[in-house]
């Protein structure tokens, strides 16, 4: 949610990271933020966890790549 919110408002998100236990916004707010970006029209809960579960792990995964970390990378995968 925290991402997808920062990108909605034009954020840079190279240097976001996420803060375990960190809370933002309400449930409303997020539920609209996952419909919005899930890419189906009237997805089922099940389809909005999957999305979520997949979403997490791919930036967990962005947070702990090198090749994803800005101090590393310098300039050269901006926007990546």
């Amino acid at each position: 949610f925290q991402y997808l919110k920062r990108f909605d408002q034009g954020c840079d998100l190279d240097r976001f990271w996420y803060e375990a236990h960190s809370v933002e916004g309400s449930p409303a707010e997020c539920l609209q933020l996952f419909l919005l970006h899930c890419g189906i029209v009237d997805p089922s809960w099940a389809e909005l966890r999957n999305f979520t579960w997949f979403l997490n792990i791919q930036l967990r995964d962005c947070e702990a790549s090198v090749f994803c970390n800005p101090d590393f990378v310098q300039d050269t995968l901006k926007g990546f």
